[in-house]
């Protein structure tokens, strides 16, 4: 693993990823390290955001249709995701221990280095009332 080489840009989009725990997109990192540095790009942001996930400092979260959203791994604990399909809101879900992964559904010689899960459901503020009959 290479290190990202420390940059003032670098360090605020870090400092801004440690300071947020809403799994922010890139215009959004771009917007609050402005307000520090305003000559930084947004390409500058994206290179470096590339470079930290490169790195295991920060995680992505896809999801189809929707702009990739930004995770720094704080205190170096590992955690999963429950993602509400309707507002998009994304929560930690602390991980107890690794799950099983079963061998053999994996490719002969895969070795596993990282495992994500990501949750989807609704969120209690985007559940319905139930329907009484």
């Amino acid at each position: 693993m290479t290190m990202v080489r420390q940059t003032r840009q670098r360090a605020a989009v870090i400092e801004v990823l440690q300071a947020s725990r809403a799994h922010p997109d890139a215009a959004w990192i771009h917007a609050q390290v402005r307000a520090k540095l305003p000559s930084v790009s947004l390409g500058t942001v994206y290179r470096t955001l590339d470079a930290l996930v490169r790195d295991g400092v920060v995680v992505t979260i896809e999801r189809a249709g929707q702009a990739t959203r930004y995770d720094y791994r704080h205190d170096g604990q590992d955690h999963h995701h429950a993602v509400c399909r309707s507002c998009g809101t994304i929560f930690d879900v602390k991980a107890e221990a690794k799950p099983l992964i079963p061998a053999a559904a994996l490719p002969a010689g895969f070795q596993v280095t990282d495992v994500r899960l990501e949750f989807m459901g609704l969120c209690t503020g985007c559940q319905q009332p139930s329907v009484k009959h």
